[in-house]
């Protein structure tokens, strides 16, 4: 995939991913910062910070300015934040481009966090905890790693609580945005219809951006759960019909020699609907409607995760099941599995790379987390070196049951009445 890379005056990071057929162009900002650089009187606060950038800046004084700005040339815009990252986008016609850029620049780098528009936010932001937490199928994955890295922010809610949304103070949030809002932990990406003639309006912007005065601290280490006889479980009390279980075990790292292998044996265990737990778990047994496993790789740790919907009445077979596709995972897959789970991801990767959006995604998130940035083409090229014998040790070193943590939402008492419902 052609695509090159730049270094403003300012040190920070740009990418150019031209291709062709297509008349739009999707602009991406990415700052290597998210829930777990905080500390615990701020919780909460990368968050908020994304929300605030929306909020007016000195050229633009109210949100209504910068939503219409971009509603005027029927933009898509968006941000997230994560527990690493902080991501920002707009995607426009490409003969707006030069508004996106200059609009996202002045978002990032001009807003005024007028205080009145602060704690307005405040109350949102508690609403938006609050969905989630009335989301099932979303809330019982923070639990997971709520329990999986308890110990360290790792483990706490991107969108903090409402105690620290109510309390951390203006001065705070701003000392959390200049320590890591800089050049030097931030990449912006350009995909679509787009030359280097976009490069003089990006050190024009981007590029006056000063630097850091000093490097920001780092985050805390994940608190890894160790290997254990008893099973770590965290269980919220909801009454509700369907059961959410969510079963996890450690990872591998961004940038980990294993972690394709991990990649592909999630998509053998759970992420089509020929997976081993898709046919065991409800086409066979019709004991959910949806199942899925996946590899999430982190800074310094990852999580190989298992989740279901699952039918009160048979909780106990469905898990009994999971944990019987697991073990026998642990014994290998065939060569056929193999290919297919690897086609499968090549497949996908290029279908979502149609979008200009999820190539400026690929190489932001490859600039600021990997050693090395590789194109999609050199990702795919290592993952069709992975052997059957290298998913086999994969398996049998991230399915282990010593190392297992559950999560789950549904009508339990306490988790010993979850523990016996589930045969665990």
């Amino acid at each position: 995939m052609k695509h090159t890379r730049h270094t403003l005056k300012n040190g920070m990071r740009a990418h150019l991913i031209p291709f062709e057929g297509t008349d739009a162009a999707t602009v991406f900002v990415l700052f290597k910062v998210g829930s777990r650089y905080e500390h615990a009187a701020i919780n909460g606060a990368a968050h908020y910070l994304e929300h605030l950038m929306f909020k007016g800046t000195k050229r633009r004084p109210n949100t209504l300015d910068i939503s219409r700005a971009l509603d005027a040339v029927g933009a898509d815009y968006n941000a997230f934040t994560s527990k690493s990252w902080t991501g920002y986008h707009v995607k426009a016609d490409a003969a707006h481009l030069d508004l996106a850029v200059d609009l996202l620049h002045d978002m990032l780098f001009h807003s005024k966090f007028d205080k009145a528009e602060m704690d307005r936010e405040r109350g949102v932001i508690v609403e938006e905890i609050n969905m989630y937490r009335d989301n099932p199928m979303m809330r019982v994955e923070e639990l997971l790693e709520q329990e999986m890295f308890a110990g360290s922010p790792l483990g706490w809610d991107i969108g903090g609580t409402e105690k620290t949304m109510r309390t951390m103070t203006r001065e705070a949030v701003l000392a959390f945005r200049d320590a890591y809002y800089v050049p030097e932990r931030g990449v912006v990406v350009i995909a679509g219809k787009v030359d280097k003639g976009i490069l003089p309006l990006l050190e024009r912007t981007f590029g006056k951006v000063a630097r850091a005065k000093k490097e920001p601290s780092p985050h805390l280490p994940a608190a890894i759960p160790s290997s254990s006889q008893k099973i770590r479980l965290n269980v919220e009390n909801k009454k509700t019909k369907q059961i959410q279980v969510a079963l996890g075990f450690p990872g591998y790292p961004i940038g980990d020699p294993h972690a394709p292998a991990a990649h592909l044996l999630s998509v053998i265990l759970g992420g089509t609907m020929s997976s081993r737990l898709f046919i065991s778990v409800r086409e066979r047994k019709g004991l959910c409607y949806f199942i899925r496993a996946s590899h999430q790789p982190m800074e310094d740790t990852g999580v190989f995760q298992v989740h279901s919907g699952l039918e009160a009445a048979r909780l106990k077979v469905a898990v009994k099941t999971i944990l019987a596709e697991l073990a026998k995972a642990r014994k290998g897959v065939t060569a056929r599995e193999l290919a297919e789970a690897k086609e499968n991801v090549r497949g996908r990767l290029r279908l979502n790379l149609e979008d200009s959006s999820e190539r400026a995604d690929w190489f932001a998130t490859q600039e600021l987390f990997y050693p090395k940035v590789k194109s999609p083409e050199e990702y795919l090229a290592v993952l069709s070196k992975v052997t059957a014998a290298q998913v086999k040790a994969v398996a049998k070193e991230l399915l282990d049951p010593s190392k297992l943590t559950v999560a789950a939402i549904g009508p339990f008492k306490d988790e010993k009445e979850f523990k016996k419902r589930a045969g665990l």
